[in-house]
């Protein structure tokens, strides 16, 4: 029953998947769940540093869109070496 929804939900989809069944929605959700850890860490350190918090906030905000973008691209990259499965 189970394997019956998952060949079913697969033939609406239109995404096209990768070599391992993995959309981009599902990258670019855990590049935004990934990034909110990660500028959260940036911005408490960045605070740390500097004792300032609007300047903590400010290199959290820039380093959320770079590293976003960077590991969306690298993680799509990836995805598509078949190299090591």
């Amino acid at each position: 029953m189970i394997g019956q929804m998952l060949l079913k939900s697969k033939e609406n989809t239109t995404y096209k998947e990768d070599s391992v069944g993995e959309k981009p929605l599902r990258s670019i959700v855990k590049s935004l769940s990934w990034r909110t850890i990660g500028t959260l860490d940036t911005i408490l350190i960045s605070w740390v540093i500097t004792g300032k918090l609007d300047l903590a906030f400010s290199i959290g905000g820039i380093e959320l869109v770079t590293k976003m973008v960077l590991y969306f691209s690298h993680e799509r990259i990836w995805n598509s070496i078949k190299w090591g499965r």
